[in-house]
Parts: structure tokens; sequence; C-alpha cells
């Protein structure tokens, strides 16, 4: 049986289409927005803080420079005030990014604990009503054995005689 030959845009759209590819999609909007507000905290709160605990150095002018600027040439430098600022956002992401983490994986322990308290508590009530049935409704012996019974305490009463 040969395979049905499908074009470029159809597979395109089967793959767009599958739910893992739009999660995905969905996350990387989600986290270029987080990154947006980290960035900001970082410049605006915890640099400034940084900067008047260290004598109103800004982390972001820190630079050694190769080369200065001269006529036509632009300041060639190395810009390790810039790495130290990703560096803290880079921390800061991870700190969130652990705690988000860590609240969900908490909710979804409560949730399961829950989850298996309510099967746990279903199945002991389950057994109890079975044990009030079986109370209630003895067993019925089945007639044959009954029978055989009573010519077993017939034969007994007549070997004792």
């Amino acid at each position: 049986m040969a395979k049905e030959k499908k074009g470029f845009w159809h597979e395109f759209g089967e793959f767009i289409a599958r739910g893992n590819v739009m999660d995905m999609a969905v996350g990387v909007v989600v986290g270029a927005a987080f990154t947006a507000i980290v960035n900001s905290l970082v410049a605006n709160i915890i640099n400034p803080i940084v900067g008047l605990a260290t004598g109103d150095i800004n982390f972001g002018d820190l630079k050694i420079v190769l080369r200065a600027a001269s006529e036509g040439k632009e300041e060639l430098a190395i810009g390790y005030g810039l790495f130290i600022n990703a560096i803290v956002s880079f921390i800061i992401i991870a700190l969130v990014v652990f705690c988000l983490v860590r609240a969900v994986n908490k909710v979804k322990a409560k949730a399961e604990a829950e989850k298996i308290a309510a099967q746990k508590k279903a199945e002991e009530e389950a057994a109890l009503e079975a044990a009030k049935e079986a109370e209630a409704n003895p067993p019925q012996e089945d007639p044959q054995i009954v029978l055989l019974r009573e010519i077993k305490e017939a034969i007994e009463k007549l070997e004792r005689k």
C-alpha cells in the first residue's frame, strides 16, 4: 500500500496544529514578556540599590576600554558591567522559575494527596456498605449441603444408638 504524499504546506499545517507546538509558542511569548519584566526589575530596582550600596556604581557603565574613541573610530571596550547585569538577571529569573515550579509542585502534590484520600475514603465506605449488606443478608447455604448435613447428623445419631 503506497503512502499518500502530503504537500509541504499540509505537513506544516499539521505540525503547527499539534498541541505541544502551540503550548511551546505560548511559553515562548510568555517567556519573552517575563524577560522584559525581569530586565526592568534588574535595571530599575536592583541595580540602583546595588549602586547605592557600592557608592553609586552603575554596572552597565563598567567597562575596560581597549581603544578610545578617536577620529572616525568608535570606542572599543569590553562591557563587563553589562555581563554582570546579565548574570544578575539570570539569577533572578532562575530564582523566580524555581519558586514557580516549587509552588506548582506543591499544588500538584496537595491535589494528588486529596485524590488519594478521596479514593481511600470511597473504598472504605464501599467496604463498610458491603459489610452491612452481608450482615443484613447472610449468604444462603446450598440446599444440597443442608440435606447432606442432615443426613450426616441422622447417621451419627443411629451409630450412637
